[in-house]
């Protein structure tokens, strides 16, 4: 395996592993094995496995800004129905039916968060970068009349989220879809509808 290939190799079982397990329970031994390298590959390639963890975080973050440039930018459809099928979309990849139920970026907010500060500042800045996103579609909203004018994209986009991130977290708890699909009903035909 060359060297680019090894590095993205451990960065794509790293991402599986850190997903399904956490950052805790996931060891250099174990993502090794699992890619078959030598221990020296890995060191070769990141420092510790803290900067491991933050280049999959990275790696976690462009694959689910692709999602959201796909979905919230195809302008065919209105701007709420793509915002709906954003969130469904979610919910379908990260819901308890999924093979690995909730989001990366609250799972390592939740375990690492408070004892990594390079950790935190990407997380803060993923989920500042997320919530534009979504802010941009909802301002599109505003713009074509599909939201009063005097709604608050910004404002909006953090409610939406973080609401999103707590009925994840909810039905990761119950093994149950209901918090999601409440989240999608009060979202969708009450805080948004016209």
């Amino acid at each position: 395996m060359e060297v680019r290939n090894t590095r993205e190799h451990l960065l794509q079982v790293g991402l599986r592993r850190i997903h399904a397990m956490g950052y805790a329970a996931t060891g250099v031994k174990e993502i090794l094995d699992e890619a078959g390298v030598p221990k020296g590959s890995f060191y070769h390639h990141f420092a510790s496995k803290e900067a491991f963890a933050k280049e999959v975080l990275n790696l976690y973050v462009r694959g689910e800004n692709e999602r959201a440039e796909k979905i919230l930018r195809d302008g065919k459809a209105a701007p709420l129905k793509r915002l709906r099928r954003y969130f469904e979309e979610l919910m379908a990849n990260y819901g308890p039916a999924a093979t690995v139920s909730g989001c990366m970026l609250a799972n390592l907010s939740l375990e690492m968060a408070d004892h990594s500060d390079s950790i935190q500042s990407l997380l803060h800045v993923s989920f500042s970068n997320w919530q534009t996103a979504i802010a941009d579609i909802l301002q599109e909203a505003i713009d074509r009349g599909e939201l009063a004018k005097s709604s608050k994209p910004q404002e909006l986009a953090s409610f939406l989220l973080n609401s999103y991130e707590g009925a994840l977290l909810r039905s990761k708890a119950d093994r149950s879809s209901k918090p999601l699909e409440n989240f999608l009903h009060f979202a969708f035909n009450v805080l948004l509808k016209r």
